[in-house]
């Protein structure tokens, strides 16, 4: 059984650094002529961006509350087949998850049987750091913390008080990167602003800091484990022959989870259109897929596309299958208002209008579940945007600790649509358009 390279990047918080440094690192790797298998934990849309820019290859989500922990197992596994070295990027902090460290990037280094490498910021601070990094490599002993790359390093003095508290704690430290500002990210609504497009001297600063000050070489070598073994993951989806559609672009439709396209594919033909581009859809499809993404960024684009709307509108009216998440049920509404000016009008197979004006703006966050149509569906809502009056649902839904919210499920003839960016992984999404 070959072994290959395989840590999971985590952090004591939010903001410390990990995307950072988990995209050096596989830019780093894949410089190096590594084939880089990158995943993310939980239901991030925006860092798996980063990594399939520096990969080459999509990135791919694991989540412990969307999936069973046998289906996320089958998705590492799958994605992992021809990988020379796997780098997961946690989320949050290490433990934090929907219920405690349930859920996790803690959890999923366990399930999984991944070593951990913690990212530390070390700005404005210095041995205080050894009671935090003590804790946490003992805190629980099914998690293995093999070693720690510290961020945001003022100096090389600085860097040698966090080598001897790692010394004095028994806890390897690989290295650091230093405080540049040159590696600060924007940021949008929630987690990083993917529209930024990273120059290639970005990138290869990055990756010569992290060539100079981490040892890469020996974290390769310490993190070696069987590669995973294989994975039927898909072979459970029947060939169905099936006409797929599925709206994508840069920005507004592009909240798309690598395994659902995956699945889409292992149903029949898919094809990909631009809803920003005036053109009419085809009316002989099985299904039309409208993903999440900021639509509301690029709304006099999307009203002058008449054609497109159009064209959804007469599929939907006809009867034709329509998923519409988020970003794409705000598509669907009669009109959207954007944060300053008057209302737009967009496809208007739902009669409810969207506001992301800010006197309206609220954030929604966290996982949902809901009964429909005989199966327990489950995803994730993020979002400002609020309903101009709250629109009937077909479904009572849920967040993780199983409290009702007010976020609607919507149907309209064989069109379905909601905030809630469902997970397909164990569902069948043709039973969601059963009479």
């Amino acid at each position: 059984m070959k072994h290959i390279p395989q840590f999971l990047i985590a952090a004591p918080t939010s903001g410390s650094g990990k995307t950072t440094i988990s995209r050096a690192l596989m830019a780093l790797f894949s410089s190096k002529g590594y084939c880089v298998q990158p995943f993310k934990c939980g239901p991030d849309y925006i860092d798996t961006k980063y990594h399939e820019v520096v990969c080459g290859r999509p990135s791919v989500n694991l989540d412990t509350y969307m999936a069973t922990p046998s289906h996320v197992k089958e998705v590492y596994s799958y994605y992992t087949q021809d990988a020379e070295i796997s780098v997961i990027e946690g989320m949050m902090g290490l433990f934090d998850g929907y219920s405690r460290d349930k859920g996790s990037s803690a959890e999923i280094s366990q399930l999984l049987g991944l070593p951990v490498i913690l990212v530390v910021d070390a700005k404005a601070a210095a041995y205080s750091i050894a009671p935090l990094l003590w804790g946490f490599t003992r805190y629980r002993k099914n998690v293995r913390i093999r070693g720690v790359i510290f961020n945001r390093v003022g100096s090389e003095s600085h860097f040698r008080i966090l080598q001897d508290l790692c010394d004095e704690i028994k806890l390897e430290c690989f290295g650091y990167i230093p405080n540049d500002k040159a590696l600060d990210q924007p940021s949008r609504y929630l987690g990083l602003d993917f529209s930024h497009q990273e120059s290639l001297q970005e990138q290869a600063h990055l990756v010569s800091l992290l060539e100079q000050h981490v040892d890469w070489k020996r974290l390769l070598k310490v993190t070696k484990r069987p590669r995973p073994s294989g994975s039927n993951l898909f072979d459970k989806i029947k060939w169905q022959d099936k006409k797929i559609l599925v709206a994508e672009n840069d920005e507004s439709f592009s909240f798309l989870y690598t395994e659902h396209l995956d699945i889409l594919r292992r149903m029949g033909h898919v094809e990909f259109f631009n809803p920003e581009e005036d053109q009419l859809i085809p009316q002989d499809i099985d299904l039309l897929y409208l993903p999440g993404g900021y639509p509301e960024k690029h709304l006099e684009v999307l009203y002058a596309a008449k054609n497109t709307r159009s064209s959804i509108k007469k599929y939907a009216e006809a009867g034709g299958r329509i998923l519409a998440e988020c970003g794409g049920m705000m598509y669907l509404s009669e009109a959207i208002i954007p944060e300053r000016g008057d209302s737009v009008e967009m496809v208007g197979i739902f009669d409810h209008t969207v506001s992301c004006r800010k006197k309206d703006r609220k954030l929604s966050l966290g996982y949902r579940n809901f009964s429909y149509m005989g199966q327990r569906l489950k995803g994730h809502e993020f979002h400002y945007s609020q309903f101009v009056e709250q629109p009937k649902s077909i479904a009572s839904v849920y967040n993780a600790k199983e409290i009702k919210v007010s976020t609607p499920v919507l149907r309209y003839k064989n069109t379905i649509a909601g905030y809630t960016h469902l997970y397909w992984g164990d569902a069948d999404i043709w039973k969601l358009f059963e009479e």
